[in-house]
C-alpha cells in the first residue's frame, strides 16, 4: 500500500502565524484603548501638551531609558522633521553632563511606562530647579514621574503581547502611537506645508518626491513643439529628433492645443498619415502639470492616467516636458 502523505496544517493555522496574530491583536487593543481615552479623560492633557510644545520658545527635549528611550529617540526625530525643533537626551547620560543641553526655554517630554525609573530623578530635579515644563508620557499618573510632571499623558494600561506580560511590546507601540499623534497634531496646528517638509527632507525618496517639477523637466530646445496645421511628416521628424516619443502641438497664441504620442500613431495609422495635418492625429487637451508642482503630484497624474509624459505649463503655455524616465532617474518612482 502506498504511504499516506503527512497532513500539513494550513499556513494560517501554523503556530508562528497564530503567535504573530496574537501580537498584532494585543497591539491593536492598545491603540484602541488610546483612541478611547483621547475621546475622554486623556483629551485635556493632550490639548495642553500640544499647546505647551507649540508655544515653547526653545525645543522639545525627549527623554527615556531602555525601550522607552528607543521610542523617545524616534519621537524626537519625527518632531524635528515635521516643524517642531526637538532632540533626544538619554536619561542616564543627562546626569553626566547632558543636562547642559537643556535650557529654561525648552520643554521636557519624558517617556516611561512605569514612571519609576530612578535615572529620571536627575532630570526631574533639574526641571524643578530651573522651572522647565515637564510632560510625562506614562501609564501611571501617580508614579514618581507622573507626580512631578505639569502635564501627564496617562496611557491606558494594556497587556504586553509577550506571553509572560514582560517584554515591552504593546506598551512601546502605544508610546510610539502617542508620539506620532502629538507630532501630527503639532504639524497641523502650525500649518506645516509640504514645501516646508521638503526643507527637512532633501535626501532619499522623500526628498525626490518633494522636488519641484521645474527641477526635473526637460526645457528649452529639448521640448518637442510644433504649431497646429503642421503636416505629420514634420511632426514625426521633431518627435524623432527629441527622442521623447511625443510632440506637443501649440495654437497661434502659444497655448497647448494637443499632443501626439507613439500611441496616437499606432491607433491612427493610415496610408496618408505623413501628409495629413497634426490637427487630425493629436489628442486635444492633454494632461499637464504646473512647473511649481511637486514631483509626487506628477507621479500621481502619470499613474492614474496610465501615461508616460506630461506637458509642463505656465499659464497654459508649454515651458517643459516631464517623462516617467525623468522621475525614475530622480528616484521618485
Amino acid at each position: 500500500m502506498p504511504k499516506s502523505k503527512p497532513s500539513i496544517a494550513p499556513p494560517a493555522a501554523h503556530a508562528d502565524v497564530q503567535s504573530a496574530l496574537r501580537t498584532l491583536e494585543a497591539g491593536s487593543n492598545g491603540i484602541a484603548a488610546i483612541s478611547a481615552a483621547l475621546q475622554g479623560p486623556l483629551a485635556p492633557a493632550f490639548v495642553a501638551a500640544v499647546e505647551l510644545i507649540r508655544e515653547a520658545k526653545g525645543r522639545a527635549i525627549i527623554t527615556g531609558l531602555g525601550k522607552s528611550g528607543h521610542v523617545a529617540r524616534k519621537f524626537a526625530a519625527t518632531l524635528a522633521s515635521t516643524g517642531t525643533p526637538a532632540f533626544f537626551v538619554h536619561a542616564a547620560e543627562a546626569g553626566h553632563g547632558d543636562l547642559g543641553m537643556i535650557t529654561a526655554d525648552d520643554v521636557i517630554i519624558a517617556l516611561s511606562w512605569s514612571g519609576e525609573q530612578p535615572e529620571l530623578k536627575t532630570l526631574i530635579n533639574y526641571a524643578k530647579r530651573f522651572a522647565i515644563p515637564l510632560i510625562a508620557m506614562t501609564s501611571s499618573a501617580t508614579s514618581s514621574l507622573g507626580a512631578a510632571a505639569g502635564i501627564v499623558l496617562e496611557l491606558p494600561k494594556a497587556r504586553e503581547a509577550c506571553p509572560h506580560n514582560l517584554a515591552p511590546t504593546t506598551s512601546t507601540l502605544m508610546q510610539a502611537a502617542m508620539g506620532d499623534a502629538l507630532a501630527i497634531a503639532l504639524l497641523e496646528s502650525r500649518g506645516f506645508t509640504a514645501l516646508e517638509f521638503a526643507n527637512f527632507h532633501p535626501g532619499g525618496k522623500l526628498g525626490a518626491m518633494l522636488k519641484h517639477i521645474s527641477d526635473l523637466m526637460r526645457s528649452g530646445d529639448a521640448v518637442p513643439l510644433k504649431p497646429v496645421g503642421t503636416v505629420m511628416s514634420e511632426a514625426l521628424v521633431e518627435m524623432s529628433a527629441k527622442g521623447l516619443g511625443c510632440v506637443v502641438i501649440v495654437n497661434a497664441s502659444g497655448h497647448v492645443a494637443g499632443i501626439i504620442t507613439d500611441g496616437d500613431l499606432r491607433r491612427k495609422m493610415r496610408s496618408d498619415l505623413l501628409t495629413v495635418s497634426v490637427d487630425e492625429i493629436m489628442t486635444p487637451s492633454p494632461k499637464t502639470v504646473r512647473s511649481d508642482a511637486l514631483a509626487s503630484e506628477a507621479l500621481e497624474i502619470l499613474n492614474s492616467a496610465k501615461i508616460t509624459t506630461l506637458v509642463v505649463t505656465d499659464a497654459g503655455k508649454p515651458v517643459g516636458i516631464l517623462h516617467m524616465h525623468d522621475l525614475l532617474r530622480a528616484g521618485v518612482a
